[in-house]
């Protein structure tokens, strides 16, 4: 008998290993699988029960529930209040499109034989078979874009590190992912760790590099355990190392451990911290993928693009460029949080609205009053309305409205929130992460938190909101990179889509 009780953080932070203990304190015969979660986050603990007619779902489940769902036989699926049906079939779960999270929640992270049971290194083998340009023609006809925020085409940069000449190349992932509202790497890499591993061989395979590095936060003990306990199986059964599955292809990945600088997300200041330096953005051109880590060419890609990557070579890259609208192609990971009902992870092609994300999946706010903004693409996303609420999620028509999708993160809030507020935390949130190497973003988030709070005072309203608009185009045009230039975008659209905020009386 399996049941399946979720070992990632989200998970355990909410009792999932008290729950595991006490389902075997009753019956010690049982299997139980510790899988990812399967990110519907306010079902956790979420316990899965495998039968002849698939796997029954009982959340959220505590320690205290366990006797009780004995008694009501739920081994064989039996009724009870907790009681969810067919997992496959909870509507939340049911209604999205899976493709980067297809395993998530589904197998044992740990598992090599459970991650090629479900298509897991059919991509790698059909890689391994490929030309380099074929593989990287594969890659950029899907329209698979950076999932960290730029959005820029995985196959031209791809293409870009093949082309350059070099003894040493790199494939390094941005796993620091520090953005307010956001937690899909973490999820990913802690669910479906071999996913990861794979498309980073893929890529190297690509662009003929050697050695792959994760930079991942050190906010993150169990995603780093689970990764690094996944690269050592992938080592052992000669998937990395000097012969990737029995070919010529050399590949091998480390781990390295960043301190939680939130300016570290930021490619060139990535590279500078694994190099053992002070985390400071570096001046482009030369761009990484000539000159990166170490002055050698270096692929930088987040997780959920590296993710999707053999997902795109097992399926054809026609299959992947179905979904989407537009230049958005493919699926995009949404991540519901804030004051939000039904927060977690929310995977469906580009197009949906932002009205059905937060209500339909979401279940509108947590604390039941009125939804007042949102605020997508972390701490330097845009803030928006209720009357915005049908965008469509994908990249144009986010800029187009005066936003951006970044990692996909969004973030609740009711009619209580008071937006100037939040625009003086995105000043000030600007001051303490800067990497200080540039005057726009060092001083100007310092004088734009410092003006913000004279306009909630009060003083001299009309006056300071000019400067701000000033200040904020400075910091637009003249920082080094997006840690300035895009803390503009919360503040204005702010003062732009809440200008009742910013009257300097309480609202």
């Amino acid at each position: 008998m399996k049941v399946f009780v979720p070992g990632d953080s989200a998970a355990i932070s909410v009792g999932a290993d008290d729950v595991a203990a006490a389902i075997t304190k009753i019956d010690s015969s049982i299997e139980i699988i510790r899988n990812g979660s399967r990110g519907a986050l306010w079902l956790e603990t979420l316990v899965e029960v495998e039968t002849p007619s698939g796997r029954i779902a009982y959340g959220p489940v505590t320690v205290q529930d366990v006797s009780s769902l004995f008694e009501a036989d739920f081994l064989h699926g039996g009724s009870h209040a907790l009681s969810l049906g067919k997992t496959d079939e909870i509507s939340w779960l049911a209604n999205q499109d899976r493709v980067t999270f297809a395993r998530v929640g589904i197998i044992d992270p740990l598992s090599l034989d459970a991650y090629c049971a479900h298509g897991g290194l059919l991509g790698l083998r059909k890689a391994l078979e490929l030309s380099s340009q074929a593989l990287i023609d594969e890659v950029t006809d899907s329209g698979l874009r950076g999932r960290g925020g730029a959005a820029f085409p995985a196959g031209i940069k791809w293409r870009t590190a093949a082309q350059a000449t070099s003894d040493q190349k790199y494939i390094c992932c941005n796993a620091d992912e520090g953005d307010s509202g956001t937690f899909a790497d973490r999820m990913l890499i802690e669910g479906d760790p071999f996913t990861l591993i794979e498309g980073m061989t893929i890529a190297a395979i690509a662009v003929g590099a050697t050695e792959g590095i994760v930079y991942l936060r050190s906010e993150y003990p169990y995603a780093i355990a689970i990764l690094q306990k996944a690269i050592d199986i992938a080592r052992a059964d000669s998937w990395l190392g000097k012969s990737v599955l029995g070919s010529a292809h050399s590949f091998d990945i480390q781990i390295r451990v960043g301190a939680g600088s939130y300016v570290c997300g930021e490619e060139t200041a990535m590279l500078e911290s694994i190099e053992g330096k002070r985390g400071v953005v570096r001046a482009k051109p030369p761009l990484p993928a000539i000159e990166g880590l170490f002055g050698k060419p270096t692929i930088i890609n987040n997780v959920l693009t590296l993710a999707t990557v053999p997902m795109i070579l097992a399926e054809g890259a026609a299959v992947y460029k179905a979904r989407g609208v537009g230049r958005s192609l493919g699926t995009q990971v949404f991540q519901l949080a804030g004051n939000i009902a039904r927060g977690g992870i929310v995977e469906t092609a580009f197009g949906i609205t932002l009205k059905e994300l937060i209500n339909t999946y979401g279940g509108g706010t947590l604390t039941g009053r009125p939804l007042r903004a949102v605020q997508i693409g972390g701490p330097l996303g845009a803030y928006f309305s209720t009357a915005q609420f049908e965008t469509s999620m994908d990249y144009e028509s986010l800029i187009a409205a005066g936003g951006m999708l970044g990692h996909g993160g969004i973030v609740v809030f009711d009619d209580t929130v008071d937006l100037a507020v939040q625009a003086k935390f995105a000043m000030e949130f600007c001051a303490i992460e800067s990497c200080g190497k540039c005057t726009p973003c060092r001083i100007g988030s310092t004088r734009g938190a410092e003006t913000i709070d004279l306009i909630i005072q009060g003083v001299r309203v009309y006056e300071n909101k000019r400067l701000l608009l000033d200040l904020c185009e400075v910091m637009t045009d003249g920082s080094l990179c997006a840690m300035g230039g895009l803390t503009p975008m919360p503040v204005k659209s702010a003062m732009i889509n809440f200008s009742s905020d910013f009257t300097g009386a309480a609202r």
